[in-house]
């Protein structure tokens, strides 16, 4: 839940003052990562057609993207990609989780209990309320928090949604403007100033550095502050152990090469590898086809079929999607091969094309828009 409310502080950043704050800029990175969630389920099922009912239900594991691993991978390329392709693959990762989350939450939900999901929100709807209201404290949110993830956990909505939602209600806004900061600050050094004159100088003078840490404190946003608390928890504790409790294959009477050629570690792996580049840079071309959106500066669709590639890295999130789809053990491991096997290839395939020539080829040819005859040859 934890990892999934880090997610929720993401995605409302880039909504409220990010690469998704407006229609023409989340435009591309929204059709992109459309077009990198459908093409992968598409070439699954098409996989797994006369397999059973029960493998058809893996569809949403190739659909899912892993930030942290995709963006680390970028970052191992330094100046190579643009600025504005880094920009570009973190929107359509948000985009891909939001849709990652939709899909846990409607089909790999169990039966409702409506009395619970009441409950949960109320108990959100008086968050917001508390929020408005100007209750600053850290405490009652996180003791609701609680609550609202257990009534999540039994109404048979899968609990993480309850991280997402309470990360996206999450104040993006601080108390103070960076003007008030500074206003603010300025007086209370200027009265240091003065009580460190006074007989009671040392009393004054903690009370006045407290009031100046609270000034700076409430000067950044509540998001901020939980995120730049949390995201190194997320990223090094949480996820390594998640990673390490969920990756599990049962090798016991499992022929790992029949294992690994089967139809469901085939639909996951061809999804990932195969259809999340040609999905996302599908629906970018036509996205600049039709005028509906702009590549970010600096960036060509070469660039976007080297990050399509890198979103092949399912991961953490694909490896969580496959427990939920599957209850027959063999199902999910052969799924959790399929996903070790293309996270790996497209990790590597992804950084290769990124680090070519070919990739560096007409920087800008299409940032205007309109697509540029000939740009992928």
């Amino acid at each position: 839940a934890i990892f999934f409310f880090v997610v929720g502080l993401e995605i409302k950043r880039e909504l409220a003052v990010g690469e998704l704050n407006g229609m023409r800029k989340a435009a591309l990175p929204v059709m992109a990562a459309l077009g990198g969630m459908i093409v992968p389920a598409l070439i699954y099922l098409a996989i797994v057609a006369d397999n059973g009912s029960e493998a058809a239900q893996g569809w949403g594991i190739p659909m899912a993207t892993d930030i942290a691993f995709s963006i680390g991978v970028l970052a191992l390329l330094g100046s190579r990609v643009s600025a504005g392709a880094k920009l570009f693959l973190l929107a359509l990762a948000i985009v891909d989780d939001i849709g990652a989350i939709l899909v846990i939450a409607l089909f790999y939900s169990d039966d409702l209990g409506l009395g619970w999901l009441a409950l949960a929100a109320a108990l959100l709807v008086m968050t917001g309320v508390a929020a408005k209201a100007g209750i600053r404290a850290t405490l009652p949110y996180v003791v609701v928090a609680l609550v609202v993830w257990f009534a999540f956990l039994e109404s048979g909505v899968h609990a993480t949604i309850a991280g997402v939602v309470l990360g996206l209600m999450t104040p993006v806004r601080p108390l103070y403007s960076d003007d008030e900061f500074r206003r603010n600050a300025s007086m209370l050094l200027e009265r240091w100033d003065v009580s460190r004159q006074t007989p009671e100088a040392t009393e004054r003078l903690d009370h006045d550095a407290l009031e100046l840490a609270e000034v700076a404190r409430e000067s950044v946003s509540p998001l901020n502050r939980l995120e730049h608390r949390l995201h190194p928890w997320s990223s090094f504790v949480i996820v390594p152990l998640f990673a390490l409790a969920n990756a599990g294959v049962r090798f016991v009477d499992l022929d790992l090469g029949d294992a690994a050629t089967s139809p469901v570690a085939l639909g996951v792996a061809v999804g990932l590898v195969v259809g999340k580049p040609v999905g996302i840079t599908l629906a970018s071309w036509l996205g600049l086809r039709f005028r509906l959106g702009s590549l970010p500066v600096g960036t060509n669709l070469r660039h976007i079929l080297g990050l399509g590639m890198l979103a092949g890295i399912g991961f953490t999130v694909s490896l969580f999607i496959a427990d939920l789809a599957f209850t027959d053990v063999v199902l999910r491991d052969e799924a959790k091969i399929g996903i070790f096997a293309a996270s790996a290839v497209a990790g590597v395939a992804g950084f290769v094309v990124l680090r070519s020539r070919w990739a560096a080829g007409r920087h800008t040819a299409e940032t205007a828009g309109p697509l540029s005859p000939g740009s992928l040859d």
